[in-house]
């Protein structure tokens, strides 16, 4: 449209600030309700309150160091294995540092995944892929991939901040004999993979025990089960086995945790991006 007098062209122009003031205002308001407990509905602060407990119950170990056995298994039954290493430090007012890397088998020794999670925003993701020497940056688009051809997407494999989601408390249910909390939880992220996701809280001490995955379809994709809780240094729960099976394609991976060990003085230097290379 074109305007032919001043006049005009003040008309449309206070329409057109008086438009995007309304879009401004609108988003501002429906991102402080989100963050403002108290206007949340009786449910949505029942469920936060769920996952803010289970959050204190993993978190506060400062650093740690564990091994893990990769266990995948096709929809033929045929198995393949693989051995790595972690490391993870908690950051003030943030999110956590981890470093996985591989150490068996052959082809893949040496691939390393440097994680940077943040309460708010996109978290920071590389891959080292030694084959190629080189440091690859997952992009937020990339995160709900698949990590190293396992059934976690990268967006799994790191710590779960509770600002990431909103929530919402479904019920109280019995699941493997156990009192539990079942808890609806929608990823903030627009790129991320799921719709949302279902959690399984124990009652007496909110550690996870299960979480289905519902693809952007809201079709149940992946179910993660947890078992064989220990709790190290008598104040760490952390689960012995955790296994992701995708039911769209049938195919399952199984993570094995031995040898926690907690403040073993970790720094963030260790969790360089530059170091990447250098890592054995």
């Amino acid at each position: 449209m074109i305007y032919t007098s001043k006049t005009g062209f003040i008309r449309w122009a206070t329409l057109f600030i008086s438009l995007i003031i309304l879009i401004v205002n609108t988003l501002f308001n429906s991102q402080s309700t989100r963050a403002d407990p108290s206007l949340l509905t009786p449910n949505e602060q029942r469920g936060l309150e769920i996952a803010t407990h289970s959050d204190r119950t993993f978190s506060n170990f400062g650093n740690s160091e564990v091994k893990l056995e990769m266990i995948l298994e096709n929809a033929y039954g045929q198995v393949s294995r693989r051995k790595l290493e972690s490391k993870t430090i908690e950051v003030d007012d943030d999110g956590n540092k981890s470093l996985i890397l591989f150490k068996e088998p052959r082809d893949v020794r040496g691939t390393a995944f440097l994680s940077f999670t943040h309460k708010v925003g996109n978290d920071d993701q590389w891959l080292y892929l030694p084959a190629i020497k080189r440091v690859k940056r997952i992009s937020s688009s990339n995160k709900s991939g698949s990590f190293m051809g396992s059934e976690f997407a990268f967006e799994d494999i790191v710590s779960q901040e509770v600002e990431k989601y909103s929530y919402q408390f479904i019920k109280q249910d019995v699941y493997d004999d156990q009192k539990v909390f079942v808890v609806e939880r929608y990823p903030v992220a627009k790129s991320s993979g799921y719709s949302k996701q279902v959690v399984w809280y124990k009652q007496e001490n909110y550690v996870v025990l299960k979480i289905e995955y519902y693809d952007r379809k809201k079709q149940l994709l992946k179910t993660l089960k947890y078992k064989g809780y220990n709790k190290h240094d008598n104040k760490h729960w952390r689960a012995k086995i955790m296994k992701m099976k995708n039911h769209q394609s049938e195919k399952s991976t199984t993570l094995v945790w031995s040898g926690h060990q907690f403040d073993v003085g970790l720094t963030s230097s260790d969790f360089s991006k530059s170091s990447l290379k250098r890592i054995k």
